[in-house]
């Protein structure tokens, strides 16, 4: 009987588009980033561009990352969508956020966050904002930042501008959900 409740549970994730847990994605650096590694804490996921007036941001997500690491991790994801503003390879986008901005927390290999090619994670992203109701709930630019609790419910979405260590950030990342 708790062979076939799983089976049903699974199916029933599957159908809706799965949960965070679900999925795996390959690291800048060619490993994998399974978020099912990072239950129990908190996930920021954020878009990032390496030529973008955002781009500043990296300096505040590693200060953020660095004061909440052990309930909180920070994972981003480079991509080209919008003005051509993360054009490099993901050898190049690692070597920029290291020497530049000393990058320690996760970073995904680049992909699409809008768009027919966007990535499944994404999708599911602006899926389960638009479920909850969150603005905005699909990307508008680099650097929008998708909050997920220890148990992997979406709970916030910050604009691009939205500075990483905000009290409207920090306030999200603090409170007990």
């Amino acid at each position: 009987m708790t062979m076939l409740k799983t089976l049903l549970i699974s199916m029933l994730l599957f159908m809706k588009g799965g949960a965070i847990y679900d999925y795996k994605v390959e690291s800048v650096d060619g490993g994998k980033i399974n978020f099912a590694d990072y239950k129990g804490k908190k996930i920021l996921i954020v878009n990032t561009a390496s030529m973008c007036g955002n781009t500043p941001q990296y300096a505040e997500l590693e200060k953020l990352y660095k004061k909440y690491e052990k309930n909180l991790v920070i994972i981003g994801f480079p991509a080209n969508n919008f003005g051509q503003q993360e054009p490099g390879s993901n050898a190049e986008i690692k070597e920029f956020c290291t020497k530049k901005y000393a990058v320690s927390f996760p970073m995904a290999a680049k992909i699409s966050v809008k768009g027919t090619d966007i990535h499944p994670l994404y999708k599911w992203l602006a899926e389960e904002s638009k479920t909850k109701h969150f603005e905005p709930a699909e990307v508008q630019w680099n650097f929008q930042k998708y909050l997920l609790d220890e148990k992997g419910n979406l709970v916030a979405v910050f604009s691009p501008k939205t500075q990483p260590l905000s009290p409207e950030v920090t306030a999200a990342i603090e409170k007990k959900y």
